[in-house]
């Protein structure tokens, strides 16, 4: 590319996490240049949010209309989207970009309904648009190397796949403080139909079909509410049918004390297992039957060519978190350049996490409450 591309962000302003986040990876591969936003529901703080970035005070806007109507005006419009907003936002804000003309990356969930998020993904097709979901546990470059190593057919024929994603920040009536993050994550008006199941369970959900490649078929679930007052799930265990025959599980929890962020995958085949900790995502543990295990290392012998054109640094020096959000935010960029230009984009690109990932996402957690709802009845996810 000539240019690093123009980004406008839609929330993500003064005291909100993932905003913060979403900035930092866009700019560590330089891939990028935060040019506009709606920073907040309230003019005045998102003018001011603006003024934290140093942003052009005419490019920190009051809404989104006014920011899709001043942006498209411009000979130096914004390329790219970022919607960081609470769930029940995502889909007027993703939709008005697209049919601008704008990609768009989305935070998970993709909308707060199954319905809202075919929406989106129509209007991602009319609009030949970039329409990607941060799903990013998958941009860790051990998650990919795992990914290729099942395709490659070392762990044979899959059998069982686990996955958990454990913390223990609202064991507590959290929201009932006015804690920011926790109030609208609980609340059904701005989360949707479920709490744990929609803010973590739908990203361990996808990590398990990504590194898979296999796709769940049925599911039964329990979702239960353990701290008194609070209107969504906090913890959900549930089975998992995949389609190849595979059996697994699924928890997700956010009263477990002693858990932060908890993410852990293992897949199981008749020849081996793979084990992977979102704690520790420098290290992948390969298993292969009736030989020693092994550990794999990031940027290590052996890494696959996937995980190495996702690794920025030595072995030894850790990666984390950030690097892999950012990883994202690269792939997206060779996406939409390729979009744009209308040619193949590299191979990374095309593991990031779409509009149909995000479709499938909220599928999950509709299906998820649906289950529960039946007492832990089997819902079939749709194909």
């Amino acid at each position: 590319m000539s240019r690093r591309l123009r980004l406008g962000m839609v929330g993500g302003g003064r005291g909100a996490f993932i905003g913060a986040v979403h900035r930092m990876a866009a700019r560590l591969d330089d891939r990028y240049e935060l040019v506009a936003g709606v920073f907040s529901s309230d003019a005045q703080r998102s003018r001011d949010s603006g003024a934290d970035l140093l942003l052009d005070p005419r490019r920190s806007y009051a809404s989104v209309d006014e920011m899709v109507r001043a942006e498209s005006a411009r000979a130096d419009r914004i390329d790219v989207a970022a919607i960081v907003t609470p769930n029940h936002l995502h889909h007027v804000g993703a939709k008005k970009f697209l049919e601008a003309g704008c990609h768009v990356i989305c935070d998970k969930p993709l909308t707060t309904t199954v319905a809202d998020a075919s929406d989106l993904v129509s209007s991602a097709d009319r609009a030949q648009r970039v329409l990607a979901v941060t799903y990013n546990y998958s941009g860790y470059p051990l998650v990919r190397q795992a990914k290729e190593m099942i395709a490659a057919g070392e762990l044979g024929e899959l059998r069982l796949v686990q996955v958990e994603y454990a913390q223990d920040w609202l064991t507590t009536a959290l929201e009932a403080a006015g804690q920011k993050q926790a109030s609208w994550r609980t609340d059904p008006q701005q989360s949707g139909v479920a709490g744990s199941v929609g803010d973590i369970g739908t990203h361990a959900f996808h990590l398990a079909e990504f590194v898979s490649g296999l796709r769940v078929a049925q599911l039964a679930a329990d979702l239960s509410t353990h701290v008194a007052g609070r209107k969504l799930d906090d913890n959900a265990q549930m089975l998992l049918r995949f389609a190849n025959g595979a059996r697994g599980s699924l928890w997700a929890t956010q009263i477990a004390p002693g858990n932060e962020n908890g993410l852990r995958l293992r897949i199981y085949g008749a020849k081996g297992g793979l084990e992977w900790s979102q704690e520790e995502p420098n290290h992948l543990r390969h298993a292969p039957y009736g030989q020693p295990p092994r550990v794999i290392a990031r940027g290590g012998p052996g890494a696959t060519p996937l995980a190495t054109s996702a690794t920025r640094i030595p072995s030894g020096h850790p990666e984390g978190y950030l690097e892999a959000f950012a990883q994202l935010y690269r792939d997206i960029a060779d996406l939409i350049a390729a979009y744009d230009a209308k040619t193949s984009p590299p191979a990374g690109a095309l593991l990031v996490p779409m509009g149909k990932d995000g479709l499938r996402g909220v599928q999950f957690v509709h299906a998820a409450v649906e289950s529960s709802r039946r007492d832990a009845a089997w819902i079939k996810l749709a194909s």
